[in-house]
């Protein structure tokens, strides 16, 4: 098979490689979509990665079940499976791993495409069983990737402030995360306001359904969406997803009292005045991805609701133009690019 393997220092190498096999527990899939994430390019700018340390990239997996290992139970996983990968493993018997919180294992932690496990930038991919989420019918494998990673992230993100359909949401960055973001939030029946500094980005959170928008180059970001708000007291909920120190502290600023603000973006730091959280009583908090569970949860909202995820990607690659892919992407000059496959 063909795959993706990052060096490191800017490298990319498109390798042969024996296709893999299922051990008991696992299952092959045949990959269909490979979606290409933002957190890639840490692993592509990163320092030269030793032999032993290099994997096949891509941790936004989808594609159909081709080979099933002798354990798996055909409840858990059937050849010609339309599915979704949750792109960890864990010890499987910890807290975390038996609610569906494998990324905070503590005892064994795998984290495929990227980091220590071979992901997805690949003519096939082999993973445990039980990190298989059924992709519902009526979505297209480009669907399923994104759902794997960014948009998963952004439902994640509104569930953990709870939004609902009477408030008030301001989403700081637009980009395929905070998209996602409008999107959902639209769909839950929330009030969207899209801030971004691209006006092409700003153009496409219209098209996903926000109320208004606002491009933080041309205006104060804090003031406009106090102005969008009922007696200018700001909105209810904010989610930030730039990783932007200013852009964190104005997700907070943008809030009226009692307001929850969600740190999405990551790495970075968090710099707040003390008055936003205990004079005004904000809660901040943050989100990494998802659960097992949310996965599933929000490809059956998209479903049932009909959203137009899809439309997320703006370009579509081949394994072999991968480093055209990601100089384009690292650049800014494509939006979001996934990988297909024959």
């Amino acid at each position: 098979m063909q795959a993706v393997v990052f060096l490191g220092e800017d490298k990319i190498d498109l390798r042969e490689l024996p296709d893999p096999v299922p051990g008991p527990d696992e299952v092959v899939i045949r990959v269909k979509a490979s979606g290409m994430c933002g957190s890639d390019l840490n692993h592509l700018h990163g320092p030269a990665r030793s032999e032993s340390e290099q994997v096949i990239e891509g941790h936004e997996p989808c594609g159909v079940v081709e080979l099933v290992g002798d354990a798996v139970r055909p409840s858990e996983a059937k050849v010609g499976d339309r599915v979704m990968v949750h792109h960890y493993d864990g010890c499987r018997t910890c807290r975390y791993c038996r609610t569906g919180w494998t990324q905070y294992c503590p005892n064994a932690r795998t984290v495929y495409g990227g980091l220590d496990g071979d992901g997805a930038h690949a003519d096939f991919m082999k993973v445990p069983a039980h990190a298989l989420i059924r992709l519902p019918d009526s979505l297209s494998f480009k669907t399923g990737a994104a759902i794997s990673c960014g948009t998963g992230t952004a439902f994640g993100a509104i569930k953990r402030v709870g939004l609902s359909a009477d408030e008030t949401v301001a989403v700081f960055g637009q980009g395929p995360v905070g998209l996602s973001a409008t999107m959902l939030a639209k769909a839950f029946g929330a009030r969207v306001i899209a801030i971004d500094v691209e006006p092409s980005r700003l153009e496409m959170a219209k098209k996903f359904g926000a109320d208004h928008v606002v491009n933080a180059q041309e205006q104060d970001p804090v003031a406009a969406v106090r102005e969008l708000t009922r007696d200018g007291e700001g909105a209810d909920k904010s989610i930030e997803c730039s990783a932007n120190a200013t852009v964190r502290r104005q997700a907070v600023q943008a809030l009226r009292r009692w307001g929850t603000a969600c740190m999405v973006g990551v790495f970075g730091t968090i710099e707040l005045d003390s008055e936003e959280l205990i004079q005004l009583q904000k809660t901040v908090v943050g989100s990494l991805t998802f659960s097992k569970n949310q996965q599933e949860e929000c490809a059956l909202f998209v479903a049932e609701r009909g959203l137009d995820v899809e439309s997320l990607f703006t370009d579509e690659f081949r394994l072999d133009e991968a480093e055209r892919a990601y100089e384009l992407f690292d650049r800014r000059q494509i939006g979001k690019g996934v990988f297909i496959f024959d």
